[in-house]
């Protein structure tokens, strides 16, 4: 787990106390707490590659201008055996500090010698975390926005694993409750309109036509067998049918999405094993429930929800936010999950405050929930919204868009944003091979690098090992930039680990094969001297690897020709 850039930047803050320390054992300062300082990036590279405000935030303790601070700290930090060649006073009193060829060479011996494991980190010290995503309505095909979010559930899930977390993906399936019942209703209805086609669909059914096609396949297996049955008979064995059917359907295309749960959860199971009830007796007891007009309901307001929630019906049925309550408690405290992440879509910010009241009711510490909120997605082509499929007339399904733009694409674009922002999904740039789509310009990256390395072998040259030696020969400002740019990426996983943002991965990959591109523009590597070519030939390989381990981290295919 390399991480040079935080190894850099603790060295400077040792350096800082230990010149600190020297000046105060001089007598040039007082003997006082010294005051906690940041040490960080500069965005602009002449302002050197790590910065502190040490002086600035000493000036009050030590009564000393941070000028006359910073210079005396200069004075007196010794950088013998450090990752710096220099250091320097700027501005106020800011404290600029230049990397040595030492540390370059470490950068890029490291993803080498790290290989598939560089860039990960233990930020998540082994905590375990249930991401929960798409979690479609078992009773019909998924849509634009499950397709959004699986692609960030998924790589927010990878993500989370390189940060050092124990993660499990998870689907939950709702096979109970109103939509069900409608479900059966419309099953219902359908089937027996095969055999009298006056019976007339309510308003509230689902109208799809792959409720139709469930009722035909039934028929066409039981003919006439259900319609003289009792009613809700007839309702379960349609539902028996079709339903299994679905969630095959789901995991099918899910499984062409290359999204692979650890498990299915079945609402169902809330219902049959008691959870259900158990989770209104809880609540009851904990005293934040009444009665009113036969209902039963939960006392939100007091614990941060803009108003109560009924809990039970005054016909005595649970409201589905009960075996929603239920099945968090099951992840947090019956399975024993540290964090429960949800990816849920915009219409669902009124979900955050109740469900975190109803935990805190729980005595559960509602902070281990967190709400990955995500926005629309408007499908674009030909510059303009794009909602309808051609061949069926229908909006545009999970399965449909595979169908029409390459998979790669679909993860990549579907993560190039930060979830909760809206995002427009250009079908026509998805499918293009250019430079202007972000996927192919990365994969052409990937392409490019190891098109030098076979012509490498074609003209018979022999790649070395990496040494720290040799590759101090990388002075360009082209390389030097490059590879302070891949010394950041474990500080990349942990932010987009910390915020939930895996689009920060896609963003640092492309950014990455920008400067790849640049380098291989202006730095030539085949017929330069040996020990720089093979300098620039190591450089090429650890930009190589970088790549693949995000396009595998982000379940991308990483060619090695296009």
């Amino acid at each position: 787990m390399t991480n040079l850039i935080k190894k850099a930047s603790e060295q400077v803050r040792k350096l800082v106390m230990d010149a600190l320390g020297a000046c105060v054992s001089e007598g040039i300062f007082s003997d006082e707490p010294i005051p906690v300082f940041n040490v960080e990036i500069p965005a602009d590279p002449k302002n050197g590659d790590m910065s502190t405000n040490a002086a600035m935030v000493c000036a009050r303790a030590f009564r000393t201008a941070p000028r006359k601070i910073a210079d005396s700290i200069c004075e007196k930090i010794i950088l013998d055996g450090s990752y710096f060649e220099k250091c320097e006073v700027a501005g106020a009193g800011f404290i600029n500090f230049f990397f040595s060829a030492q540390w370059f060479s470490e950068v890029v011996s490291s993803v080498i010698s790290d290989g598939e494991h560089y860039g990960e980190t233990d930020f998540g010290e082994k905590k375990k975390v249930l991401v929960e995503f798409v979690s479609a309505n078992p009773t019909g095909p998924m849509h634009i926005g499950n397709a959004r979010g699986g692609a960030i559930g998924d790589c927010l899930a990878a993500v989370l694993d390189k940060a050092g977390f124990e993660v499990s993906r998870e689907f939950y399936v709702n096979d109970a409750g109103n939509q069900i019942e409608k479900f059966k209703t419309s099953l219902n209805v359908r089937y027996l309109q095969i055999f009298d086609p006056s019976i007339e669909m309510p308003e509230d059914a689902y109208l799809g036509e792959d409720i139709v096609i469930h009722a035909k396949n039934f028929a066409e297996i039981h003919g006439d067998k259900y319609v003289n049955a009792d009613e809700a008979e007839r309702k379960q064995a349609l539902c028996d049918f079709a339903l299994p059917l679905n969630i095959e359907t789901l995991e099918r295309d899910l499984g062409k999405y290359r999204i692979t749960y650890d498990k299915w959860f079945r609402e169902s199971t809330l219902h049959n094993d008691g959870s259900v009830n158990g989770i209104i007796e809880k609540l009851k007891e904990s005293g934040y429930t009444y009665e009113l007009e036969g209902a039963l309901w939960f006392k939100s307001s007091e614990l941060g929800d803009e108003k109560d929630r009924v809990l039970v019906r005054a016909n005595g049925i649970p409201t589905y936010f009960v075996p929603d309550i239920a099945y968090h408690y099951n992840k947090l405290v019956t399975r024993g999950y540290d964090i429960a992440i949800d990816v849920l879509g915009a219409d669902h910010h009124g979900y955050i405050p109740r469900m975190k009241a109803a935990l805190t009711a729980l005595g559960i510490d509602a902070d281990k929930l967190d709400i990955v909120i995500m926005q629309m997605v408007n499908l674009v082509r030909n510059g303009e919204k794009y909602k309808l499929s051609k061949r069926s007339g229908k909006a545009i399904t999970l399965s449909t868009l595979l169908d029409e733009i390459p998979i790669d694409a679909a993860r990549f674009f579907f993560n190039l944003r930060e979830p909760d922002s809206h995002f427009d999904f250009d079908l026509d740039l998805a499918v293009s091979q250019t430079s202007q789509n972000p996927v192919y310009y990365v994969q052409y990256a990937h392409a490019r690098i190891c098109s030098v390395l076979r012509k490498m072998q074609e003209e018979g040259v022999e790649i070395s090992a990496p040494t720290l030696e040799n590759l101090r020969n990388l002075t360009m400002p082209e390389e030097t930039e490059l590879i302070k740019y891949m010394a950041t990426l474990p500080n990349v996983i942990n932010e987009s680990a910390k915020n939930y943002d895996p689009a920060r991965i896609t963003r640092y990959v492309i950014d990455l094969a920008t400067m790849y591109h640049k380098f291989y523009t202006n730095c030539r590597i085949m017929g330069e001297e040996e020990a720089v070519m093979q300098a620039r030939l190591s450089l090429s390989l650890a930009v190589k690897q970088i790549i693949r381990n995000i396009l595998d981290m982000l379940k991308i295919t990483c060619p090695e020709s296009m």
